[in-house]
């Protein structure tokens, strides 16, 4: 513990040396005008996201059946990079492709991805446009469709991507949607396939033939996702040209929104009612409503406040709960396992309530002169699931040092989750032994 402790430690002195000369500079943009009137233009974009981190496993991980306590290790959170251009008056395209979670036990030299491949056609420019491909446009709530290189904490709300690489790519599906703003009213609609389970690069826990009263997803063919969000903005507005909704606009615009959304596929999950008898399948059904409050406090030294809350209802039938951990740094579990299983896993998404709540202040411009200003922030997660005998809860808390907004942020991160075992009943309970664990993370992103 302690060797692994003076090597994070020393990390970070590295991290700050490396990015000790970042000018905080104003925003630019660069774009290839494709018609004199600059009315027609492509650009790109790029993101990256590296982490350096210290886990202290869940009980009972392994790394290629090595048992692990804690592990030290540096990561490829995200890697993006994205083109997009206005083609015609009304016609807007997007792509994004690049990789997620490179880490240690990950395979060595991977391939680029897509996660993003539209063409839309604004009807009524501004109020109704109609698009379709490889998509993001997600219903439920805010951050469900998470701008990624505008995060207030470190990682994305994940709480709201209830289905992240189980039956979508990265949050993304392959349909149409529509979407525009309707005086303060912005709203997105969309119908989808969703994946088959059997398609995951990770395999997704099937219904075992001996167990009853506990979903599962269904391994019959998906049937189309509709999905649904819409949000009314009582003061400056929002841009939708994009999916992926900005996290903190660091003072930029004074924004206070409340939405609602919904996301709904049939036959999507399954269970029985007792062991023995036939396979009944339901609907996932999930409805979110959400208040998203961003504004300069003093504009003259820059100080701004974010705050965020969301309430779900999640609907994946009885008992249904999924433990999953963003770049797992173990692959394996042994007989001291518990349900949470190896790594960082963390009872994510379950059949219940969630109640979410992050919030950030943007602390003066000028706090560390030439090198940039700070921004704390914390993040909380209470999640009332019908398979755990009392809610549990997450949390994390924070800084960001920005040296020039979102092009260049360090990132210093505590996040601390609960360990689940089996109760004496049919409910999963707190581990008596080891009831939380933690996780130290220091991101640097990068954005131009």
């Amino acid at each position: 513990m302690q060797s692994l402790s003076i090597r994070f430690i020393l990390t970070l002195i590295f991290f700050r040396a490396v990015i000790l000369s970042s000018q905080a500079q104003g925003d630019q943009e660069v774009k290839l005008y494709l018609n004199s009137e600059k009315t027609h233009w492509v650009k790109g974009t790029g993101l990256g996201q590296i982490w350096v981190r210290y886990t202290d496993l869940n009980p009972g991980s392994t790394v290629f059946g090595t048992p692990k306590d804690e592990v030290f290790d540096v990561g490829l959170r995200r890697v993006r990079y994205q083109v997009m251009g206005q083609i015609t008056d009304q016609v807007f395209v997007y792509t994004q492709f690049g990789i997620n979670s490179f880490g240690s036990l990950s395979g060595r030299k991977p391939g680029l991805f897509l996660h993003d491949v539209t063409a839309e056609y604004a009807l009524i420019p501004g109020k109704l446009s109609l698009g379709a491909g490889l998509h993001g446009w997600n219903g439920t709530v805010r951050y469900s469709s998470s701008s990624v290189g505008s995060i207030l904490g470190l990682d994305l709300p994940y709480i709201e991507e209830s289905t992240n690489d189980l039956t979508d790519q990265f949050v993304r599906k392959l349909g149409v949607f529509a979407k525009g703003q309707l005086g303060k009213l912005d709203y997105r609609i969309s119908a989808s396939n969703p994946f088959p389970i059997q398609t995951a690069l990770s395999p997704v826990p099937t219904l075992p033939e001996d167990v009853s009263q506990i979903a599962y997803y269904s391994k019959s063919a998906p049937a189309i996702n509709y999905q649904g969000y819409f949000f009314w903005q009582f003061l400056d507005k929002e841009s939708n040209q994009l999916p992926y909704m900005t996290g903190t606009y660091l003072g930029k615009k004074r924004v206070f929104n409340i939405g609602g959304g919904f996301s709904t596929q049939d036959h999507a999950v399954e269970y029985r009612e007792s062991v023995g008898e036939p396979v009944i399948q339901q609907a996932s059904r999930q409805f979110g409503l959400d208040v998203f409050y961003d504004t300069p406090i003093d504009k003259e030294k820059g100080t701004a406040l974010t705050a965020y809350a969301a309430w779900i209802d999640y609907d994946f039938g009885p008992n249904y709960l999924r433990a999953a951990g963003a770049m797992n740094p173990a692959n394996g579990i042994n007989e001291q396992g518990t349900f949470n299983g190896p790594g960082n896993n963390i009872p994510l998404i379950g059949t219940g309530k969630v109640y979410y709540t992050q919030f950030g202040y943007l602390m003066k411009k000028d706090l560390l002169g030439k090198l940039g200003t700070l921004q704390p922030y914390g993040q909380f997660t209470l999640s009332d699931y019908e398979r755990v005998e009392t809610p549990i809860s997450t949390y994390a808390i924070g800084i960001n040092w920005l040296q020039a907004g979102h092009r260049s942020k360090l990132s210093l991160d505590y996040q601390s989750r609960p360990i689940l075992v089996e109760g004496t009943g049919e409910k999963l309970v707190l581990d008596s032994a080891n009831p939380r664990k933690g996780m130290w993370v220091m991101q640097y992103q990068f954005s131009f």
